[in-house]
């Protein structure tokens, strides 16, 4: 059996899955794909799996933030939904965006950004991130 920490390897150097998450928005994954596929194996997901849960939540299709969906995601998998960790992330990524609700973080309505997507995808991963380790459960990874 082969035990996978919550590191990954890319080019010799090992990443933590926040900076996977990062990584794969750099090589123009979605917001939602990007943290998905980075924590896919703590989620119980394959590759494809996580892409086309992801689909649903890109580019706020679904009002909320899709990095914040992906990571919420991730809990709920891992915990359930109603697990209070799950609205713990949304509340701790509002609290540091103002918002997570896509269109706001964006300003679509005011010209006014409050963060980038790679900065919410950055905050999503962290969190969650931060969330598994705080829980004593480092997230997998591949």
């Amino acid at each position: 059996m082969v035990y996978y920490d919550h590191h990954t390897e890319r080019n010799g150097i090992r990443m933590k899955q926040a900076e996977k998450a990062i990584e794969n928005h750099k090589q123009f994954m979605s917001c939602s794909a990007a943290v998905l596929c980075a924590f896919r194996d703590t989620a119980g997901l394959s590759e494809e799996e996580a892409m086309q849960i992801a689909r649903q939540y890109a580019g706020g299709r679904m009002g909320t933030c899709g990095a914040v969906l992906a990571a919420k995601t991730v809990l709920a998998r891992k915990y359930g939904e109603n697990d209070p960790r799950v609205a713990a992330l949304e509340q701790q990524f509002t609290d540091r965006n103002r918002s997570a609700q896509c269109r706001e973080l964006k300003g679509a309505l005011t010209g006014k950004p409050l963060r980038s997507c790679r900065g919410c995808v950055t905050d999503a991963a962290e969190l969650l991130e931060q969330i598994l380790e705080e829980s004593g459960q480092p997230a997998l990874n591949r």
